[in-house]
């Protein structure tokens, strides 16, 4: 197989269709866009699924590096806190992880690690069970413990652990936007549904962003966010919008083995083209004009940009203990 060519046009059929969807010209917009002056509070956006295995990490990972790549500032958070692989999966090697944290080893900041062009990490641990059994304030405490980190960013995602766990439902009420990945099994669709249904009853998510991965064709994506759609649109007061696909793709495969972003390995494979589109069309998303009155990563930067007024929140250190 040879490596696709990297001037090949960025048509992606495999788009989601929306008012939002825009032509590959306003790709540049992305590319060009000034970053923020370090006041502004990021845009944060959750990665999440209900199903393991449904390829949820390089969603992640691969979108991060999209953003970064279109001179967007951005951290890569790894909040599945027990089996963490997005250090793994970009071929870092982390001194402190988020175990150190909690341990009191060390600072946030300490585990700030440097990727691919200038993407920053902040690692998790793997093969830690007593991270997998924080308490829920020691959840939020994290999320608040952002914002004593005086980074200038433009934007932040958050690669979550699979399932329904209180630290998922967290991370993802704390962040503006979230992104439920799917595959074509059943198990991953019904999966999805739960963990839309606590998101929207339980933590007050209201938008949901779809992205089905791993298909055969565009269609296929299309059909599968139908199928979520109908049962939440019945059941649920929440709004889906169908982000797109990512279709299967040999080179994708072979990035990972890698340790690599798909799309800084092959840049002009099918799926590297599906992340960048993912990417620009996350930036037409429209920010909450301010806090919006819970748990959110950022709040004081919220606070100062947005004429919204929010309840007392507990410190980082006191929601921590």
């Amino acid at each position: 197989m040879h490596s696709p060519d990297r001037n090949l046009s960025n048509i992606n059929p495999y788009a989601g269709h929306g008012a939002d969807l825009k032509t590959g010209a306003a790709y540049d917009v992305v590319a060009t866009a000034p970053a923020n002056d370090g006041t502004a509070a990021p845009r944060v956006i959750a990665v999440a699924s209900g199903k393991g295995g449904v390829g949820k990490t390089s969603v992640s990972v691969n979108l991060a590096t999209a953003l970064v790549n279109a001179g967007q500032r951005t951290v890569l958070l790894d909040t599945d806190l027990g089996l963490a692989n997005v250090d793994v999966m970009l071929g870092l090697s982390p001194r402190f992880t988020l175990a150190d944290v909690f341990a009191g080893r060390c600072e946030l900041r300490d585990t700030l690690l440097e990727g691919p062009n200038g993407l920053m990490v902040v690692p998790a641990a793997s093969g830690k069970r007593h991270m997998t059994e924080l308490l829920p304030q020691q959840h939020v405490g994290l999320v608040h413990a952002f914002s004593q980190l005086d980074l200038a960013i433009d934007v932040m995602v958050v690669d979550n652990a699979a399932g329904i766990a209180d630290g998922v439902l967290t991370f993802c009420q704390a962040a503006q936007d979230v992104i439920i990945v799917v595959c074509d099994e059943p198990a991953s669709v019904t999966d999805a549904y739960a963990l839309i249904k606590v998101l929207s009853r339980e933590r007050g998510v209201t938008r949901v962003q779809v992205l089905a991965n791993q298909v055969q064709h565009a269609a296929e994506g299309r059909q599968l966010f139908e199928k979520l759609e109908r049962v939440a649109a019945r059941f649920l007061d929440v709004t889906l919008n169908y982000l797109g696909a990512i279709p299967r793709d040999e080179w994708l495969r072979r990035a990972i083995q890698r340790q690599e972003a798909v799309v800084d390995a092959f840049p002009s494979c099918p799926s590297a083209v599906a992340f960048r589109d993912i990417a620009r069309r996350s930036r037409q998303w429209q920010s909450p004009p301010g806090p919006r009155g819970h748990v959110e990563f950022f709040l004081e930067r919220l606070i100062a940009q947005g004429p919204a007024a929010t309840a007392t929140l507990p410190s980082p250190r006191s929601a921590a203990a």
